[in-house]
């Protein structure tokens, strides 16, 4: 099936690594023209060779968008680099080792909760400007089933269940703009230098009984099987999809 992201401005956050550098090179594989945004110059330097090599079309841009300032540069930098913005990925996050709530300090939940929601926040409506010109656009919200049901980091489990109910929000809010919002919640996602990389190192005990006990298929998803759903979901192929979830977790969450 062609996506129809040929030609498409697309610009990934936290893109250096795991799902983001999946979900951009699989962008550019369909054509899709990609500003990729980390904090780090080295990683995104060899996601944009990758992409190039394959013959795709990308551009590297370096900022820390869980600040409202750098947000908005990127957004901006990007637009420009791009000539245009038609999908927007905020795919940056993590837990940060926060831990449960009785652990979790003012400081955990602040950092937190910029990293995986207000980035999300400040992105988006930064881009919205860009779709408007464009006459309309995509914004793809990746969140976590840690955001649908209990996970083990009290600030991260809160972040992205704001995130998904703001995706129900934005869908909602932005329709007039013809803007589609739509949130991809993956699974445990195995990749390299990811913390269940480093988990299987340190405790291979604890992930073998966790693989048998809670994952129906006995593994890991892989980032490039969420980059897939990112792409169905951010392409008019799914022009009839906005202010909803997307699980991508091979069965693992107890949600119906």
């Amino acid at each position: 099936m062609d996506l129809g992201l040929a030609d498409q401005a697309v610009l990934v956050t936290g893109a250096s690594r795991g799902i983001g550098r999946a979900t951009a090179i699989a962008l550019a594989a369909e054509g899709a023209r990609v500003a990729v945004v980390a904090r780090g110059r080295e990683a995104l330097d060899d996601v944009v060779r990758t992409i190039e090599d394959a013959g795709g079309r990308a551009h590297a841009i370096v900022g820390d968008v869980a600040s409202r300032e750098d947000a908005a540069e990127v957004v901006t930098a990007a637009a420009r680099a791009l000539g245009a913005l038609d999908v927007l990925v905020n795919n940056v996050g993590g837990s940060g080792g926060s831990g449960p709530f009785d652990h979790a300090d003012d400081d955990a939940w602040e950092r937190v909760v910029d990293l995986n929601l207000m980035s999300a926040v400040w992105c988006s409506r930064a881009a919205l400007p860009c779709f408007e010109a464009r006459g309309g656009g995509t914004i793809v919200n990746v969140t976590s089933i840690c955001g649908l049901e209990y996970c083990t980091s009290a600030p991260y489990t809160a972040a992205k269940g704001a995130l998904a109910a703001l995706t129900k929000e934005m869908g909602v809010d932005l329709a007039p703009k013809k803007v589609r919002v739509v949130a991809v919640a993956p699974g445990s996602i195995l990749f390299p230098g990811g913390s269940w990389d480093r988990r299987r190192s340190t405790h291979p005990e604890l992930i073998a009984k966790m693989l048998a006990d809670e994952l129906p298929w006995g593994r890991f998803g892989t980032a490039e099987e969420v980059a897939a759903a990112i792409c169905f979901v951010a392409s008019p192929r799914a022009s009839w999809i906005t202010g909803t979830s997307l699980v991508v977790d091979g069965g693992q969450s107890r949600r119906v």
